[in-house]
């Protein structure tokens, strides 16, 4: 391979390949999510299974069988819930396993009196104890909304157990209570009262403890989840930015994306020599990275090992999205990782940029246009900005966004006109002879963080909705005008998606699995911007430059999937604030922003 990248044998490649989807925190959480369902059945249906030890339950005080028939069933649920961590080798998750498996095994011996069912709970804690030198992995970062969600999670699950539990004494409950009576019961049980269904014997007391243990275990988890220890999610601090701005300095003209690594939602880890570094982010269990190594490519080994012993460390599923051809062969190369081309980015020669030809002829005939209808274009640095100004286009990018959250990751800063930014570039459009709205004559924007000294990569893209069409056009063809004179010789723009399968797929000659690959993703694009992105793109002629996924194995694909849309912001789990207190809220902040203008105005 090019590029001077020494070849060293990693030890991260030993690690992270070996008999891993086998490995016994794997089948311990598997084994351990079996004997949970068993409690939970042995919790809610008393002849889950035919009792052999009727002399011992004679003798058993009767008011004893509520009691264990609720810690059988909380004992269930909470293994349920511990499985997963256990499958990712999670101390805290290991500690409440051995605690809790010895109460269930006495739930099983106790109510149902099952000397197998207690015999499968104690024989789960011999792998847990033989092998706890595998349950090492620290804590992932928390959220406050886990708490929320937990509650409502656990809320609905417990609902739904509980009209189970309320039913499957059929035989000795007194009546015919309706749909409505029986969530009534459910819903004061869960709190610990009495409800209108009723039952013969000592069913009653069963079923009360049993709704009242699914309430206690709602409780109690979404209160441990709201008041834990802290453990927040990584954050760029200040030095870690000072150091990644430094590297960029030396070592940015590299990669497109080298600036999107000062995102301050990414957390960082250098080598050993601190010449490389490794932005990521966790979501879900995933550690996902971003682009290239950030630095001296001879330092990359240091930094992805690093990155691997992190992963390890907190058993993160390790992932990269969007990374260069050299920096996929880097990864795979140091880790024994796999990679898969996941588009292409469009990157256009501002020296071999022209309007002219017939291949231009759409976008020149739009910019013409637009032109006559009156708006006009400007390209600064950020620093050449005022900071009313640079206000005043947040206030509008913020506002003109599409989407609930701030969409992007991998090629998206996350912010604009910060003072640490200077050197991004920002293009703006301006008609002046209509009334001004709230941003003045401001109609659209586009933002370029630096790429290197000479190179510029598009962030993000906004516009009026009441703005004419071919906004981004105008925009992009104003930005590679200007760029000879702000020193800038390439322009990356956006990044499109499976672009090649898109490509070869509408071509004479495609094969039938390639034009059904193709017929997919069109339809998909009814939702993601895939077809749409590449046809925006190459209106421009660029040049494309292959990226791609590196991941573990294939069955973590739908996992990493699932996780670069939650960073990208294309799946939201975390519950928004309602859109009219949003509005509400920007509208204040467009009005004091006016306001101040106007008072800065009359102050001079």
């Amino acid at each position: 391979m090019s590029g001077g990248v020494p070849h060293r044998s990693s030890r991260v490649r030993q690690l992270m390949r070996g008999p891993r989807p086998e490995s016994v925190p794997a089948l311990v959480g598997r084994a351990c999510a079996l004997v949970g369902l068993l409690d939970v059945a042995a919790g809610i249906f008393p002849r889950f299974r035919q009792s052999r030890m009727h002399t011992l339950a004679e003798v058993l005080p009767g008011s004893f069988g509520p009691f264990a028939a609720a810690l059988s069933l909380s004992a269930g649920v909470l293994l349920l819930l511990l499985a997963h961590g256990l499958k990712r080798g999670k101390r805290r998750a290991w500690r409440a396993a051995v605690a809790l498996l010895p109460a269930g095994a006495v739930a099983q011996f106790v109510y149902r009196h099952s000397i197998v069912g207690a015999l499968i709970s104690l024989a789960l804690l011999v792998p847990l104890i033989l092998h706890r030198d595998q349950f090492r992995a620290l804590p992932d970062p928390r959220s406050r909304w886990r708490a929320l969600a937990n509650f409502v999670l656990m809320g609905a699950g417990s609902l739904v157990l509980g009209l189970i539990i309320v039913s499957v004494h059929p035989r000795r409950m007194i009546g015919d209570p309706s749909l409505a009576d029986r969530i009534t019961h459910v819903l004061y049980g869960l709190f610990g009262f009495e409800g209108p269904v009723d039952y013969q014997g000592s069913t009653s007391w069963t079923v009360a403890f049993s709704l009242g243990a699914l309430g206690w275990i709602t409780a109690v988890t979404t209160i441990y989840l709201a008041f834990r220890p802290e453990h927040p999610a990584a954050r760029l601090t200040g030095e870690d930015e000072a150091r990644l701005r430094a590297l960029l300095d030396r070592h940015g003209g590299r990669d497109s994306l080298g600036h999107f690594a000062l995102r301050r939602d990414k957390a960082v880890v250098f080598s050993p020599s601190g010449k490389a570094a490794v932005t990521y982010r966790v979501v879900s269990g995933v550690m996902l990275a971003s682009g290239d190594p950030i630095g001296d490519v001879e330092a990359w080994p240091g930094a992805i090992e690093r990155f691997m012993d992190e992963a390890r460390a907190h058993s993160w599923t390790p992932a990269v999205m969007g990374c260069s051809e050299t920096g996929g062969e880097v990864w795979t190369r140091e880790t024994g990782l796999d990679a898969l081309e996941l588009g292409d980015e469009a990157v256009v020669d501002v020296a071999d940029f022209s309007l002219a030809g017939r291949a231009m002829r759409n976008v020149r005939q739009m910019v013409k246009r637009i032109e006559r209808a009156g708006y006009e274009t400007r390209v600064r640095r950020v620093r050449d900005l005022g900071e009313a100004e640079l206000e005043r286009i947040r206030l509008a990018a913020e506002d003109w966004r599409g989407t609930d959250t701030e969409r992007g990751f991998s090629m998206a800063l996350g912010r604009v006109g910060d003072p640490a930014d200077g050197d991004c570039l920002i293009a703006t459009a301006h008609k002046a002879d209509e009334a001004p709205g709230p941003y003045g004559d401001l109609k659209a924007i586009l933002h370029f963080v630096p790429w290197g000294t000479d190179g510029a990569s598009l962030d993000l893209m906004r516009r009026d909705r009441a703005a004419d069409p071919g906004m981004n056009e105008l925009l992009i063809v104003a930005a590679l005008q200007a760029a000879p004179k702000l020193g800038i010789t390439r322009v990356s723009l956006n990044f499109a998606m499976f672009r090649s399968a898109l490509a070869r797929g509408e071509k004479i000659g495609a094969g039938p699995v390639l034009r059904a690959w193709r017929g997919l993703l069109v339809f998909l694009s009814r939702w993601f911007q895939i077809e749409s992105l590449y046809k925006f793109n190459a209106k421009f002629q660029p040049r494309w430059e292959p990226r791609f996924v590196v991941y573990r194995a294939s069955g973590d694909l739908p996992r990493i999937g699932f996780a670069a849309m939650q960073a990208e912001g294309f799946v939201n789990l975390a519950l928004p604030l309602p859109r009219f207190l949003r509005r509400r809220t920007k509208a204040a902040r467009v009005c004091a922003h006016g306001l101040a203008e106007r008072q800065d105005v009359r102050a001079a």
